[in-house]
Order: C-alpha cells, then sequence, then structure tokens
C-alpha cells in the first residue's frame, strides 16, 4: 500500500532520516518504533508531506506522492493524527470533528462517517458540544481520532497514541484501533511504548539514528534479542 524506497532527509545540514526503505501493507496495523530523536515523526512528516526528502521515493497505492503538497496527499487518503492531539480546545467537539471532513473526498460521507465515530467513542456523541479542550486527555485523543477517521482514511497514521494517558485508557485506545482496522482501514501506528504496540501490530519496524534497525512481523520482533534489550530492559 505504502512504500518508501531509499528516503533522505535533511533539517539543514542536519541529515534526520538515511535511505530508509520500507513497505506497509493494505488492511493491516503497521507499528513504527524507536526511541525519541529515532526519526519517527521526520518519516510519517515525509509520507504527509510536510517534510520534502532530498532523495528516494514515496509512493502510496502505486502513485508516486513525495513531491505532492501536504493537502494533496490527504486526497489521496492518507491523514496523520498528530502527537499531542493539536484539538482546537475552544471549539466543540462536534465542530473538530466537522473540520476532519474538510476534504472534498470527505464530505460526501460526512454523516455515515460521523455515525462511525460516535459508535466507536460513545463518550464524543454524550459530549458533543462541549468544549475540546474541557475534555480529559484520553478523551481528547479519542476526539483526535475520530477527526482523522471523519476524513474518510485509506490510511491511518497515528502519532504517539500513549503519550501522558494512564494504562488502562492506553489498552482501551489500543481495542479501538483493532476495531478500526477491522472495518477495512489500514493504520501506521507511531510508539515508543514498543510492547503494547506489538502486541496488536500485524507488522513492525524500528528505527535507530534514523536509520532502519529491524523489520518484520511483530510477534518475531517481540523476541527479538537486541529488541528486548534495547527497549524491554531484558
Amino acid at each position: 500500500m505504502l512504500k518508501l524506497d531509499n528516503i533522505n532527509l535533511f533539517y539543514g545540514e542536519i541529515q534526520a532520516l538515511w535511505n530508509l526503505s520500507m513497505e506497509i501493507k493494505e488492511g493491516q496495523i503497521a507499528a513504527l518504533l524507536g526511541a525519541n530523536a529515532a526519526g519517527k515523526s521526520s518519516t510519517i512528516n515525509a509520507i504527509s508531506g510536510l517534510e520534502k526528502i532530498s532523495g528516494g521515493k514515496i509512493t502510496f497505492l502505486g502513485k508516486e506522492i513525495h513531491k505532492m503538497d501536504p493537502h494533496e496527499i490527504v486526497e489521496e487518503g492518507i491523514i496523520q493524527v498528530p502527537e499531542g492531539r493539536k484539538l482546537f480546545n475552544y471549539m466543540s467537539i462536534q465542530e473538530n470533528l466537522e473540520l476532519g471532513a474538510y476534504s472534498k473526498r470527505a464530505k460526501k460521507d460526512f454523516k455515515k462517517n460521523l455515525r462511525m465515530v460516535f459508535d466507536l467513542f460513545p463518550i464524543l456523541e454524550e459530549r458533543k458540544n462541549q468544549f475540546a479542550g474541557e475534555m480529559s486527555g484520553g478523551q481528547q485523543q479519542m476526539c483526535a481520532i475520530a477527526r482523522g477517521l471523519m476524513s474518510s482514511p485509506k490510511l491511518l497514521i497515528i502519532d504517539e497514541l500513549s503519550l501522558g494517558l494512564a494504562p488502562i485508557l492506553v489498552q482501551k485506545l489500543l481495542k479501538a484501533l483493532v476495531d478500526i482496522k477491522n472495518s477495512g482501514i489500514t493504520i501506521l501506528l507511531v510508539e515508543q511504548n514498543v510492547k503494547q504496540s506489538l502486541a496488536i501490530s500485524d507488522e513492525a519496524c524500528v528505527l535507530e539514528n534514523g536509520r532502519l534497525a529491524l523489520s518484520g512481523k511483530a510477534d518475531e520482533l517481540l523476541n527479538n534479542p537486541h529488541l528486548k534489550k534495547a527497549y524491554l530492559g531484558m
């Protein structure tokens, strides 16, 4: 579905990604793992068109997208749920969700998608007229994911799902991601929480210093000696 082929990315003279190649298959949850400054955000921002690569290419469903602008990539069906949620705090939940359906391809499915996200996260329907900034961190993350789903994604990229959330809320959100995958939406989950991410993922890639360190089936990576030592403290 998505293929990164030897991409390089620079911030000024500083290179953030080095000949990075990876693939995401349709209908799966793929995890992109790594420590802080490993290159995870640079990778997904390159996919979303927020950062331009200096070498290599990115293809989505067979179409090169690395020269497209972000709004064009959104129209192709790639939607990013950003780190820290980035909701409009002084707008209602309903208004935040409506903004998610701004693109041409999403407007026609507005009612269907709204019903889907309310069924997935009932608390959002109960509090749809409440300011987003008045919700708890977990509820805000639900709203951010729901806003992404309102865009009718083919590929949903979720950046740091568990950031600042209690473990019980993280488990609830991870279960929701499995439900989203089962509805036919492919997910790229960007996380530092290695064990929980691998538990729900089909495949995974691990970045270290802007380079691909490991990749493969998620259940096999859980037993990889290097990953156990570096990320699980085992």
